[in-house]
């Protein structure tokens, strides 16, 4: 009887792990069932800048304003300027101590260091616009662990958001200057300092910043003396709505509304798939996990979404109806989005609408 009673044991506790073990790697379904989402991008000024993350179905809203300079959180020491304001920055040639930088002696460089001004060689005062970081092309050089290596730039503050009328169906995304600023960066230990003034001061501040490695960068205000929260935690965003400093070939740098960046420092990726033989409609709704082409997703470019979601131009302004994406956000969740709106009932830009269903 005993030993019955032994071997009765040693099964019913190889039942039990056999079930844990079928347990311990269960498939992984993301926590929403998908939404319509309304992105405030906040009108035709298009003032907003909306970090949306499709796992938790949340967005976080910052004006495009509220920031001007991100420093890269992880091991390289990358500063990116903020491209939705139209910021630029060039280094002055042999200055060593922003004191003694004035307007008068870079007075020849701000009439070249500027955004959508038609100029093919104004790529160079911008960032790599696939926003390739840490390893891609910075206006400001990488922070050098010498001091004396790092260089003094002059830094075009860009445009402040427009509060005037503006007709149906038209943007501005700003026209007023932000200013000029002098700048250098240069490490603080394991994070970075950044000294800072306007051109005509003989004294600077400083910023100290420390790197937290829960975010993809640390963001401050030049104009407010601190740094800010914009983004959240690197894996808790993954498109962004917002102005974006482009360019075109043969043209230079251009300033885009509507614009859609995908988190691809945060380990989001995507592409877009084109219906064909029915609308986009169908196509979306008939778009499975089973139908996902790991080969076509884009992580070296947060512009795999950017403007190509709706048409504007000469023959009006509409979202394309055939066209829709696939998402792998920075958990390794799979989503389908389809964009349904660009305007309002009134026709005013800026009120954007997509929809989004997981996929497993």
């Amino acid at each position: 009887m005993k030993k019955i009673l032994f071997y009765l044991l040693i099964g019913v506790s190889f039942i039990s792990q056999s079930c844990i073990n079928d347990n311990e790697d269960p498939v992984s379904v993301p926590k929403t069932d998908g939404s319509v989402v309304e992105p405030k991008v906040g009108g035709a000024a298009q003032p907003n800048q909306i970090w949306f993350d499709f796992g938790t179905d949340t967005q976080v809203l910052t004006k495009r304003t509220d920031w001007d300079l991100a420093f890269y959180s992880g091991s390289s020491f990358k500063v990116i300027l903020n491209s939705s304001v139209m910021m630029a920055a060039t280094k002055i040639p042999n200055a060593t101590n922003i004191n003694q930088v004035t307007e008068a002696s870079v007075s020849t460089l701000m009439t070249k260091v500027q955004v959508a001004n038609f100029d093919t060689t104004n790529t160079v005062y911008i960032d790599d616009v696939k926003g390739n970081f840490p390893s891609g092309y910075t206006a400001i050089d990488e922070v050098k662990a010498n001091d004396a290596d790092n260089a003094v730039y002059l830094v075009n503050m860009g445009k402040e958001i427009y509060t005037g009328s503006i007709s149906a169906g038209s943007v501005n995304t700003g026209t007023v200057s932000r200013g000029w600023m002098k700048i250098q960066v240069v490490r603080n230990g394991d994070g970075y300092k950044v000294k800072y003034a306007n051109l005509n001061d003989i004294t600077f501040k400083e910023l100290n910043i420390t790197k937290n490695a829960a975010y993809n960068y640390n963001f401050v205000s030049l104009k407010n003396d601190k740094e800010v929260f914009i983004q959240p935690e690197k894996k808790k965003w993954d498109i962004c709505f917002s102005v974006f400093t482009n360019i075109i070939e043969g043209a230079g740098s251009y300033i885009y509304a509507d614009f859609v960046t995908m988190n691809n420092v945060g380990g989001a990726g995507a592409y877009e798939v084109k219906a064909t033989g029915i609308t986009g409609v169908e196509a979306y709704n008939n778009f499975k996990f089973s139908d996902i082409d790991q080969s076509k997703f884009v992580y070296n470019d947060q512009r795999i979404i950017g403007g190509n979601w709706r048409e504007v131009g000469p023959s009006g302004y509409q979202v394309k109806s055939d066209v829709f994406y696939v998402i792998k956000d920075s958990e390794g969740y799979y989503f389908k989005v389809r964009f349904t709106r660009l305007t309002n009932a009134d026709n005013e830009r800026g009120y954007p609408m997509f929809e989004y269903k997981p996929l497993f």
